[in-house]
């Protein structure tokens, strides 16, 4: 299965993910970065399994990201 790797702690807080993928995403009120929805967070890298549907949308959100902080294996 294909998963969504995040670091967070790198994140600038742009929105693009949570914008391309909403169901996925979404903006801390708090500190204004990106978070991984139902993630597993592991030394503050976020990942979660997503199904093959979600893969082309995904794999385009990694291309937009502007930091290069989200990654699809």
């Amino acid at each position: 299965m294909p998963k969504i790797i995040h670091y967070r702690n790198k994140c600038i807080g742009c929105g693009i993910c949570y914008e391309m993928q909403p169901e996925l995403w979404r903006m801390s009120k708090k500190d204004g970065k990106a978070t991984l929805l139902k993630a597993v967070i592991k030394k503050e890298i976020s990942s979660v399994t997503i199904t093959e549907p979600m893969v082309e949308r995904s794999g385009k959100i990694v291309k937009a990201c502007p930091v290069n902080i989200i990654k699809l294996i």
